[in-house]
């Protein structure tokens, strides 16, 4: 199960189940979410950062949102009060990319009953489910335990530079971000503009509805079919630095498609000026 309804989580956080709820509200506006938090949170949540719990910027040549470390990551997720065996729902209030990252991030590190709160922030205010203002209160140390130490070899598929480029040619790659960072039109982070050679735009916000659900299992499939995948094919997707092709994964996930994340993306290929770069729409 990767998803989890509002209503489904108050009925979580009734039962005699250990849940863990994690806020990691973050956006490119406004990467810091606690001051969002402190206003108010789903009772219990633990506020986490992901540009400094959920990446490593001391990792170098690895794009904008380096992967943590395994011990790194296990020294956070234990702060965070996560013992092995439980259930862990993480939210967000933009386009679902904190939790996504967060969903991603966990599940590569071997830890197994992540769930999405479908919708986000939105709709747990919609579902009338409580909510607590302040700081994240202090939680009991958790023992969870991170399986690998390198998250790029870990429990979910990863691609690095050469290989995303030789699946653009022989397989499917798609590029999450928005279609004018694709094209080259624009690029307000990173250095260069434009997109790997072969890819096929698949904005994030695409497999999601106005209400920041995630589209059914039917509509993603039809997504994801429009945009190549044929169930045959190796599908792979990187964005601007590996956080909004978490929310690609999520719905490949969903839709039941195999797919491999590239977690550097386009702020490190870009970075290479040996790599190729295309723009427009890559129809020609």
């Amino acid at each position: 199960m990767t998803l989890v309804s509002a209503p489904e989580l108050v009925d979580l956080l009734d039962s005699d189940r250990r849940v863990v709820v994690l806020d990691v509200r973050w956006s490119l506006a406004e990467p810091d979410g606690r001051a969002a938090f402190a206003a108010g949170h789903v009772p219990g949540a633990v506020y986490v950062d992901l540009e400094s719990e959920l990446s490593d910027h001391g990792v170098s040549g690895r794009g904008r949102h380096p992967l943590p470390g395994g011990a790194d990551l296990q020294a956070a997720v234990r702060r965070w009060g996560m013992n092995d065996g439980d259930t862990v729902v993480v939210y967000d209030d933009w386009n679902r990319a904190g939790s996504a990252r967060a969903w991603w991030v966990l599940r590569a590190a071997g830890l197994g009953d992540v769930r999405i709160l479908d919708g986000g922030w939105p709709a747990w205010l919609a579902a009338d489910g409580g909510t607590e203002i302040g700081e994240t209160a202090a939680v009991a140390e958790g023992t969870a335990t991170v399986r690998f130490d390198d998250l790029h070899a870990g429990a979910l598929p990863t691609l690095t530079a050469d290989a995303a480029a030789a699946l653009a040619r022989d397989g499917v790659l798609l590029d999450a971000r928005a279609p004018e960072r694709f094209r080259g039109e624009v690029e307000p982070v990173d250095a260069v503009a434009g997109h790997i050679p072969g890819a096929v735009n698949l904005p994030s916000v695409t497999v999601l509805r106005a209400d920041g659900t995630f589209a059914d299992t039917t509509q993603l499939k039809a997504l994801f079919a429009e945009a190549g995948v044929d169930g045959a094919a190796t599908v792979g997707a990187y964005c601007g630095s590996g956080v909004t092709a978490s929310v690609v994964a999520v719905a490949a996930a969903q839709a039941g498609v195999n797919l491999a994340v590239f977690p550097g993306s386009w702020s490190q290929w870009s970075s290479d000026p040996s790599n190729p770069v295309e723009t427009g729409d890559g129809s020609d």
